[in-house]
């Protein structure tokens, strides 16, 4: 097995940059022009200081851990028949994480104070002191990572890749803890954390299933059907996670008296109840996993790749019922006190996503697709083939077959 770059002459590449470049033009454009004019125009104000891109910022950043979980698999577990997908995951953890800081820095009304603060002034107390670190480190981890799977280092591959593997725990932890450690009704919780956990394994596992199985059909490269398979089961343990978790902290929420109103906000409170019920648990989690686990369908690679699509629409809508109906159900600043007035409103509030907001997204996504396709081209990351190495070859895969 070899690993090669595309050739990236056909006229279906050069279209789709023109049209990746073009969003991401968009977004630049659109971002000039909230700064401009202040991020009033975004539809965010004081009441709900973060919108669409910090959406965007915490499910980037699950996928980006999620993708490394592939990698692990041959980094850190050493199964060799997944190394074909090794390199392929790095680079797409580190776009991910691109898309995470590029969506965090447009949201931002003061850009010039996002490449300063962070690095001169550090409080160890406050998670958006603490993030900062993780992400960069978490970049040049997955640099090095690459380095060495480029050069075939098998002693720092197994290093770095455990370096790498518990690095993005640490990360999505820490950007679950900016909302678990939270003061809010509906963002203060431990399991937090390790609910983002979950997400991002499940997101970023059936981002990979999807690209892999696009990739290697679309270049007519070679792909067993098992280790597709494999991966499907993989996610459908992952999916059965994250409904623990929703679970246990909706049942929590819905006990304690003092929650109960919040809970009922959440479940049941709008827009954001929709996306909860039918694109969250019904599209994103139940129906997969029914199509996960029904022999027919879970052992079928178009069916696997559809219940794949789903989970990733389904933790998008997670990523946005986490973070908005956190803002919009408000805080009681005085418990069992009427506010006559202040600069800080109570009760419920309104939060609509923009078109500037749209535009910032689409060009976040088009910068990171347009390196894609560019790694792709310039890059050796695709393999000849990917095939299942049985017991009596497995032995002799790492030293000859790789």
């Amino acid at each position: 097995m070899k690993f090669d770059s595309i050739k990236g002459d056909s006229a279906q590449y050069r279209m789709l940059m023109i049209v990746f470049a073009a969003m991401a033009v968009a977004g630049v454009g659109s971002t000039w022009w909230a700064i401009e004019k202040g991020l009033w125009v975004t539809g965010m104000y004081n009441r709900v200081p973060w919108g669409l891109q910090i959406v965007m910022a915490v499910y980037y950043i699950g996928l980006s851990a999620g993708s490394l979980v592939i990698s692990g698999l041959y980094g850190v577990f050493g199964k060799q028949e997944y190394k074909p997908f090794a390199r392929i995951a790095v680079y797409v953890a580190t776009l991910f994480l691109i898309a995470g800081l590029l969506s965090i820095l447009t949201d931002q009304g003061r850009m010039d104070r996002v490449f300063v603060e962070p690095f001169v002034y550090f409080n160890l107390q406050s998670m958006f002191s603490i993030n900062p670190i993780l992400y960069i480190g978490h970049i040049l981890i997955c640099i090095v990572y690459l380095w060495a799977l480029f050069y075939e280092k098998k002693t720092l591959t197994k290093v770095i890749a455990t370096l790498a593997f518990g690095w993005a725990f640490c990360v999505h932890t820490g950007t679950g803890a900016i909302f678990g450690f939270g003061a809010r009704v509906l963002y203060e919780s431990p399991l937090l954390p390790a609910a983002f956990v979950a997400a991002a394994m499940a997101s970023g596992t059936a981002l990979m299933i999807v690209l892999i199985v696009g990739l290697f059909r679309f270049t007519k490269r070679h792909l067993d059907d098992e280790l597709i398979v494999w991966l499907g089961r993989f996610l459908a343990i992952c999916v059965i996670v994250v409904l623990y978790f929703l679970f246990v902290e909706n049942a929590y929420r819905a006990y304690v008296v003092e929650l109960r109103p919040a809970a009922i906000y959440y479940l049941f409170g709008g827009f954001h109840s929709v996306l909860f019920w039918i694109g969250l648990i019904l599209v994103g989690l139940v129906t997969p996993l029914l199509i996960l686990f029904r022999k027919t369908t879970g052992q079928s690679v178009p069916w696997i790749v559809f219940a794949s699509c789903l989970v990733i629409f389904g933790i998008l809508c997670e990523r946005y019922v986490i973070v908005l109906p956190g803002l919009t159900h408000g805080s009681e600043i005085f418990p069992g006190m009427h506010i006559t007035q202040s600069v800080v409103e109570e009760g419920i509030a309104s939060y609509d996503i923009s078109y500037v907001e749209v535009l910032q997204a689409l060009g976040v996504f088009g910068v990171v697709a347009f390196m894609f396709g560019w790694g792709l081209k310039y890059l050796k990351l695709l393999p000849s083939e990917a095939r299942v190495l049985h017991s009596s070859s497995t032995s002799d895969s790492a030293g000859n077959k790789t």
